[in-house]
């Protein structure tokens, strides 16, 4: 089976089972954002600062593999023009199950990233990314369509992992792993994966990532760190995440 089939139906299961980042927002939390009062997440503690959104008026928004009913439901309540583009069908399905309970609209797609985006050249303002390119072997293409479908001017907003995560056991004590933590080119290691329900995941350097988005025409114009928010790693205060805002300038 292709990885990312794995991948969507492992997420799948999580979100049955609960996971974090499949829970959608409350109904509260949606009108606190109507009232102008919200907060997103493209990493795990850390709220996005407002000052790195565009006017939410008139914005169309793509939420790339943002499916959940987390961030789309706040950013529709705010006026934006909403797509979320996500290849799990439980993530989907809680975007259009909250938009019918509060009544909007918002274009729900469930596509893989990793083809080529399913939208024509200059089509959006504004595209949100949280955390997720972990779960992708070629992260450099993401961000070619990504400049390709956004608008001159327009604002890429990305979630990233670090690698630090991936080199360390379950306890996030002891050295286990060497990087790059590729497991479609290690078989004990995609074994390993498949027998801990973790996916096909990936490990990604910033010259991938960060330099990802300047090869495909993109200038950075801020960033910050984050932690995983528990666990070892995070009682050091040690960063592994970074989110990032890029323009689209030409």
């Amino acid at each position: 089976m292709d990885y990312q089939k794995i991948n969507a139906n492992v997420i799948d299961s999580w979100c049955e089972n609960g996971w974090e980042w499949g829970r959608p927002i409350s109904h509260e939390t949606y009108e606190r954002a109507k009232a102008g009062e919200w907060e997103v997440y493209l990493t795990p503690t850390k709220p996005v600062p407002h000052a790195w959104f565009p006017d939410f008026a008139g914005c169309r928004l793509l939420g790339l593999a943002s499916g959940g009913a987390q961030q789309i439901p706040i950013f529709s309540a705010l006026g934006a023009d909403c797509t979320v583009l996500d290849y799990s069908s439980h993530q989907c399905e809680s975007e259009r199950t909250f938009a019918r309970q509060e009544g909007y609209s918002v274009t729900v797609l469930q596509e893989d990233m990793t083809k080529p985006l399913p939208f024509a050249d200059e089509t959006f303002d504004l595209i949100f990314h949280p955390v997720s390119n972990c779960y992708v072997e070629e992260v450099k293409p993401i961000f070619r369509e990504c400049y390709r479908v956004l608008k001159k001017g327009g604002v890429l907003l990305c979630g990233l992992d670090n690698g630090i995560n991936f080199i360390f056991d379950e306890s996030e004590t002891t050295l286990k792993y060497r990087l790059p933590f590729n497991p479609l080119k290690d078989p004990a290691l995609y074994q390993e994966l498949m027998e801990m329900d973790d996916g096909v995941q990936f490990s990604h350097t910033l010259e991938e990532q960060i330099g990802g988005q300047l090869e495909a025409g993109f200038r950075l114009t801020h960033i910050y760190e984050d932690t995983n928010g528990e666990g070892r790693l995070h009682e050091y205060h040690i960063p592994s995440f970074i989110a990032t805002r890029a323009v689209k300038e030409h």
